[in-house]
């Protein structure tokens, strides 16, 4: 079954090309149900060099399912529990796993961050400078509670 994933990239400057890389490859994740990308606060540039910071917010798919139990203890119900389809840990996971990204440089319960850099010499000039790219991944929803039924 083949997902799309909605990608929102109204305040991101499209500067970053690991940034693309990871958009490129979360949308292929058939847990994600929507990204959206932003150019963070601490972004500088320099004659030495350029630091690019960007924010990638993901929103993950959610799942239903149906788990028998009882109403004051005698009635029996059955009650659709939803659950989210992964995890960020989950997903940071998955994302080692991916060629083109492999591990990341920090992570824990709320947050993936990947540091990239890279060094760029301009045709017909002797000095280049270092780009720095700094990308974080936030979760963003939550399940929404639902009444047993």
């Amino acid at each position: 079954m083949a997902y799309t994933v909605d990608i929102d990239r109204t305040q991101w400057s499209e500067e970053g090309a690991f940034t693309q890389t990871l958009l490129d490859v979360l949308s292929l994740a058939p847990e994600v149900m929507g990204l959206r990308v932003e150019d963070a606060p601490a972004t500088r540039s320099d004659a030495d060099y350029n630091f690019i910071s960007n924010e990638i917010f993901v929103r993950f798919r959610v799942r239903e399912r149906r788990e028998p139990g009882r109403r004051f203890g005698l009635l029996p119900v059955t009650r659709v529990v939803t659950e989210k389809a992964i995890t960020l840990a989950g997903l940071g996971e998955w994302l080692e796993a991916q060629a083109s990204i492999g591990p990341s440089d920090y992570a824990d319960d709320g947050l993936i961050q990947y540091l990239r850099t890279e060094r760029i010499v301009p045709p017909y000039q002797t000095r280049g400078y270092k780009l720095v790219e700094l990308v974080r991944i936030y979760e963003v929803g939550g399940v929404p509670p639902r009444s047993a039924g």
